[in-house]
């Protein structure tokens, strides 16, 4: 036999799942209609456009021209490097947004030559809005459509040339951070609080 309090808990939870079920079942509707390939990619790129902000300012201006072994680029040219190279990565979508001038003869800075630690941060703030700017252009019915990239990307859906580009920028992140590293700075995101 079940004691009174434990008969009128029961009661009260079991009345209780259909409600909560209800409004948990209504919330991930809610969010599941919300979702946008469209959205989730410009989240991703705004995301990724803060976080390599706060890595390339970290360095302090004066070891910009640091680099760990002669063959390797500058930390102010890995910087320079994904601003070209979201530029012209993102060119391959086909959007009519105007984009900063580079140079696709040269994959090491795309023939940017900002020098100061200001003109550098400058030239990656404009490389990403480029990219938010092209992003914003296309449904994302457009992002699904194949379009020609990098001959050694070959023919690719705008959307796998999007992340393409996030994924080349993350990598070179990973190299920025260990220059910060050598230089005793703790990268942005390894902070207490993060990015």
């Amino acid at each position: 036999m079940m004691a009174p309090e434990r008969r009128c808990a029961m009661k009260i939870f079991a009345r209780m799942v259909p409600v909560v079920t209800f409004v948990l079942l209504g919330l991930g509707h809610a969010a599941a209609q919300s979702a946008t390939v469209s959205g989730d990619l410009l989240t991703d790129w705004q995301q990724q456009k803060r976080s390599m902000m706060a890595i390339a300012e970290a360095m302090p201006e004066a070891t910009f021209a640091f680099k760990p072994t002669e063959a390797q680029r500058t930390y102010a040219e890995q910087i320079l490097h994904i601003a070209g190279a979201n530029v012209y990565l993102m060119q391959h979508l086909g959007g009519v947004a105007v984009a900063p001038d580079v140079d696709t003869t040269d994959f090491t800075v795309f023939g940017l030559s900002a020098t100061s630690k200001a003109a550098v941060l400058e030239a990656l703030g404009a490389g990403y809005d480029y990219g938010i700017a092209v992003l914003q252009e296309f449904s994302d019915e457009q992002l699904l459509e194949t379009v020609a990239g990098p001959r050694y990307l070959g023919d690719v859906t705008r959307v796998k040339m999007a992340y393409f580009t996030l994924s080349h920028a993350m990598d070179i992140y990973g190299q920025m951070a260990v220059y910060l590293r050598l230089n005793d700075v703790t990268p942005p995101a390894s902070r207490r609080g993060g990015v």
